[in-house]
């Protein structure tokens, strides 16, 4: 957790245009600057960013926050990443007591402290895995200079010595303990070998250590800051596993990164595109053939976090995968993981090659130009989307058409950040079963997000407890300490309002008394705006900013406590209501007549 005094005052230190102008070139206009949009392709300037506000903002595309929201939107690193990369820049030190090292820990949503002792220990083990990383990789680059067979595999498949040096390839001798000649804690026991934690190593049933990676062209895995996280190894011969990749470890989790990344962001920003493709050969062929907004999975299944982490770099993300029936359920797969990370103005395609190619071998033998056509010429994510579903059933039966609204269903209702775009996919399935839009919307009962927004002064719409609670906390965070979780009830349909509730809970109680005082709505969007709440957050941020004088907070709060209540009691008697009296023990009888009279 990094304390929010400290945010701000990272804030009050630094000067956003000291940290746009290290990616961007500004041009003074007035008081401002100004520059062509780095969030998207653009001819005439139209972002902006303010050294008086701390602030940029594009008009374009509507991209805008202050310089902790610019390094994560620009370079995708994580919130705790971005505040260290500030800081050492401003020569500030992060209060060590509260810092999470790992910075998927604060991604994945976990609540982690640790005394200062502990995180001392945990950045030097964090180093030293860092460090075994390079040493191997460097070690393995070596490697390849002397090993003729794997120059020859290299040449065959046409890949020039400058790229393999541009990507940092090397090769894992076919010897069992090829990294003992330059690690000397080789042979150190499981709990204390850092070449275990990081997966180079294997501590086999004898108890005797060897290397994971033998005989194997390398590939190194880079994280968003440029640090080897982990290893690829394609094996020379004829051998299983074709690819092996880094076990999971605390520097690489497979479902969260992707390789090149790192590489491939100005390419990818340049090109306005994404290309996902499956291996790293296709990857490093593709950028030896100048395509170099290429980036690979490691060995799973697209991710929504793959997903996230692109659609901060691109608005365009083109899945490239063999035509294949494995090929299809691949691409069918990273569909799915796509819906929920959905946004009006984004676009994701799929693009399917011809039967036995894969993009190494077609880029080599038709060229960069005719390889581009075909990813121009990629299949919109609707397009597939209802192309795949109409193919399970058979639309010229009722039946059919019916089992299509079936299988849809449960895809369209998880299309919650992009109505425009669901209104469309809803009426296409109106077209392709001839039922009715409105009346297929009832079937559906998928609740969409209002596409233009009609108040009505006269009958305003009800604001749910969860909601309450949440404007009030944010207007004055001390209501937190009033609050417990065991006042809130159970599954309900406010379910993203409940979660921003509680994940505000659990960071306003992590918080010292002076921190608490001292927060910000600034320095707490600062800190959610990597969390999926956090367009709520902001939603709910202008509603406060319309409240007008005279708000009774207390009694507010106190109106709030009472409703929470009262739905409590009547979800527990709905509860005990459920079981036939027969079977109610006295105690649950007992509790039932108090909730009638309560």
């Amino acid at each position: 957790m990094v304390p929010q005094s400290f945010i701000q005052e990272l804030l009050n230190r630094i000067d956003i245009t000291d940290v746009v102008g290290r990616y961007v070139p500004l041009r003074k206009v007035g008081g401002n600057f100004s520059a062509c949009c780095p969030f998207h392709n653009e001819k005439t300037p139209s972002f902006v960013v303010s050294p008086t506000k701390q602030f940029y903002h594009c008009f374009g595309c509507g991209k805008h926050g202050n310089a902790i929201n610019f390094l994560i939107e620009h370079t995708g690193v994580s919130f705790v990443d971005a505040v260290e990369n500030l800081a050492a820049s401003a020569g500030l030190q992060i209060p060590a007591q509260q810092v999470v090292t790992y910075s998927r820990v604060f991604e994945s949503g976990l609540s982690l402290t640790k005394k200062e002792g502990e995180q001392d220990k945990a950045e030097e083990s964090v180093q030293q895995m860092v460090e075994s990383m390079k040493t191997a990789a460097q070690y393995y680059r070596s490697q390849l200079k002397n090993a003729e067979q794997a120059i020859a595999y290299l040449k065959k498949r046409g890949i020039t010595g400058e790229i393999a040096v541009r990507f940092g390839v090397g090769y894992a001798p076919a010897n069992r303990q090829n990294l003992a000649s330059v690690f000397s804690e080789y042979p150190l026991k499981q709990s204390e070998n850092v070449l275990v934690k990081v997966g180079l190593v294997i501590r086999g049933n004898d108890g005797k250590h060897y290397d994971r990676f033998r005989n194997r062209i390398m590939f190194p895995i880079l994280d968003q800051k440029g640090r080897i996280i982990g290893f690829g190894g394609r094996v020379l011969d004829a051998g299983e596993p074709k690819y092996l990749n880094s076990p999971e470890t605390p520097l690489f989790i497979k479902g969260r990164e992707l390789y090149n990344l790192f590489a491939a962001s100005k390419a990818i920003r340049k090109a306005g595109r994404a290309l996902v493709v499956e291996g790293y050969m296709d990857v490093v062929m593709l950028a030896q053939h100048d395509i170099d907004y290429a980036v690979a999975t490691l060995g799973t299944a697209t991710t929504p976090f793959h997903i996230q982490k692109l659609l901060r770099q691109t608005d365009k993300i083109i899945f490239c995968f063999d035509g294949d029936s494995a090929g299809r359920k691949a691409a069918w797969r990273a569909l799915e993981n796509s819906l929920s990370q959905l946004r009006d103005g984004k676009e994701i395609s799929f693009l399917f090659l011809p039967e036995n190619e894969d993009p190494d071998s077609y880029v080599r033998e038709y060229g960069k130009e005719s390889f581009e056509a075909l990813v121009d010429q990629a299949l919109p994510l609707s397009k597939f989307f209802y192309g795949e579903l109409s193919g399970r059933v058979n639309l010229q039966t009722s039946e059919g058409r019916a089992g299509l609204v079936q299988h849809a269903r449960p895809l369209l209702a998880q299309i919650s950040g992009a109505p425009v775009l669901a209104l469309m996919l809803i009426k296409q399935l109106s077209q392709l079963t001839s039922i009715n839009q409105n009346e297929l919307e009832g079937l559906l009962q998928i609740k969409r997000k209002a596409l233009f927004s009609r108040p009505n002064l006269k009958r305003p719409q009800p604001v749910t407890p969860y909601r309450k609670l949440i404007q009030l906390i944010l207007h004055d965070p001390v209501y937190v300490g009033k609050l417990e979780k065991s006042m809130l009830t159970g599954d309900d349909e406010q379910n993203d309002e409940k979660t921003l509730l509680i994940e505000l809970m659990d960071f306003f109680h992590a918080l010292s008394p002076q921190d608490l005082e001292e927060a910000t709505l600034l320095s707490i969007k600062a800190y959610f705006c990597d969390n999926p709440c956090y367009e709520l957050l902001e939603t709910i941020e202008k509603e406060i900013s319309m409240w007008g004088e005279g708000v009774d907070i207390d009694a507010e709060f106190a109106g709030i406590l009472l409703r929470l209540r009262e739905m409590r009691r009547k979800q527990r008697m709905a509860v005990l209501h459920s079981k036939p009296l027969n079977l109610l023990t006295s105690e649950e009888k007992r509790e039932l007549q108090q909730l009638y009279v309560s």
